[in-house]
């Protein structure tokens, strides 16, 4: 889940500012990689599912925020959109029962979910793409109402130079344009999160990346948007393009797409990518330093690498690198955003 504390401001001192903080970070993270600081030893699993709301009619029903507001369970969480939620899921020790552990606590969360969106004659709906999504229910009246989307929304667009495009070709054509980033929400996943420690990470990275595209055929649910016959999984289209902040009107740096696979293996550690994706792509959006990362390991802290993390949510990997403090230990996660919702 992405942070939502974030600064919009764009100023060039506060950029220059959140870059210096973004480098220390990854310094940081050299030492606890070097240190051995990063949890080591166990493996665990998490995931997070994003649903759809629905209404009697099978049409999104924006009230999001009305039927949040009925749950007190800490795992339910806002999505860009109004008419879409998201359950994070306990993370558990991969072993033994752990994956029917996780089918009852995912069953258990929808469970309250779905009884409070019953409050409001709504259903809750896990599908890849909504068929029933208009092009209508993509306004930017129906963003979510959190700093960190507008901030994204309004940074993408500066970039591109223009509204958002989306141009599939199937077995039938399609092609939109839309004001704001809600084309995202188009798409709706089950992402998976796998703690690793630092010294696996090579490795198991490169493994998940070699099984990728065989996850993504054997889960592929997604052919139909807006009436039209696209690919089987044509949440692949959609998220390539909606948040690509490449154009021919703002040619340079970002010679890469911001949603990849990746360009090759991991040999040493989960630096590489993070350096590689630091070095390619500016900063979406920023936030405030709440520590120096250095500082903190100076004095014997863990620090949370804030603007690492702030950054990192806005470079989509299909498999992306998180890192993460719980219970004042640092590690590592590989996130995998392959299988649909």
């Amino acid at each position: 889940m992405g942070r939502q504390d974030v600064d919009r401001r764009s100023d060039g001192e506060r950029d220059t500012a959140f870059t210096r903080a973004l480098l220390n970070d990854l310094r940081a993270l050299e030492r606890m990689h070097e240190q051995g600081l990063i949890e080591r030893g166990v493996r665990r699993i998490g995931a997070e599912q994003e649903l759809v709301l629905v209404d009697r009619h099978w049409a999104p029903c924006p009230l999001g925020p009305e039927i949040l507001a009925r749950i007190t369970d800490p795992r339910v969480t806002t999505e860009l959109a109004l008419f879409n939620l998201e359950c994070n899921l306990d993370p558990l020790t991969l072993g033994g029962a752990c994956l029917a552990r996780m089918e009852a606590g995912l069953r258990q969360v929808l469970g309250v979910v779905q009884q409070a969106a019953a409050e409001f004659e709504a259903t809750v709906v896990l599908t890849g793409i909504l068929p029933t999504l208009a092009l209508s229910d993509l306004s930017s009246q129906n963003i979510t109402p959190r700093p960190r989307y507008f901030a994204i929304d309004e940074a993408v667009r500066r970039i591109r130079g223009g509204p958002y495009e989306l141009r599939i070709k199937g077995a039938d054509d399609l092609s939109v344009t839309n004001e704001s980033i809600m084309l995202e929400a188009l798409n709706t996943s089950f992402q998976v999160h796998y703690q690793v420690s630092d010294q696996e990470f090579p490795a198991l990275f490169n493994i998940a990346q070699a099984i990728a595209a065989p996850t993504l055929a054997a889960a592929a649910n997604s052919p139909i948007l807006f009436g039209k016959r696209l690919w089987h999984e044509t949440r692949i289209a959609i998220f390539q393009q909606v948040v690509e902040t490449r154009s021919n009107r703002t040619p340079g740096r970002e010679g890469l797409a911001r949603v990849r696979f990746g360009e090759g293996w991991v040999e040493h550690s989960v630096l590489e990518v993070f350096r590689s994706d630091v070095s390619r792509f500016r900063a979406l959006i920023g936030a405030d330093a709440e520590e120096d990362s250095l500082a903190a390991l100076d004095q014997g802290r863990i620090p949370r690498l804030r603007a690492l993390q702030t950054f990192n949510g806005t470079v989509y990997r299909w498999n992306r690198p998180c890192y993460g403090v719980t219970d004042g230990k640092p590690h590592l996660r590989i996130e995998n955003r392959v299988l649909p919702a």
